[in-house]
């Protein structure tokens, strides 16, 4: 099988899409980011706001209509949904494989 060249994903590119199975904004984003990973994984506005960026490019994440013109919001696309769940089947595979050999 031939490997995607977006993965493995960063774990705070990873918490980013599974935060946006919903739409938020970039505050929203950054607090469940924090929830999400038991507030082990907290991102600065700069360093989300380029990972946003670079997300758009790959098509990854979209902008929604808002209600709110002083907020951008955005969601996961089905290319996102696909990678994140690549990235997951390939953190389960490490999983088994190190728990059969650990035994």
């Amino acid at each position: 099988m031939k490997r995607n060249k977006n993965l493995p994903l960063t774990e705070t590119v990873y918490y980013i899409l599974l935060s946006l199975l919903e739409p938020a904004h970039g505050y929203l984003i950054m607090q469940k980011v924090e929830e999400l990973s038991d507030g082990k994984v907290r991102i600065a506005a700069g360093t989300l706001y380029g990972a946003i960026e670079n997300l758009l490019k790959l098509k990854f994440i979209e902008p929604v209509e808002s209600n709110d013109s002083r907020r951008k919001v955005y969601i996961i696309t089905d290319e996102g949904k696909k990678i994140l769940l690549l990235d997951f089947e390939r953190m389960k595979h490490i999983i088994n494989i190190t728990t059969n050999n650990l035994k």
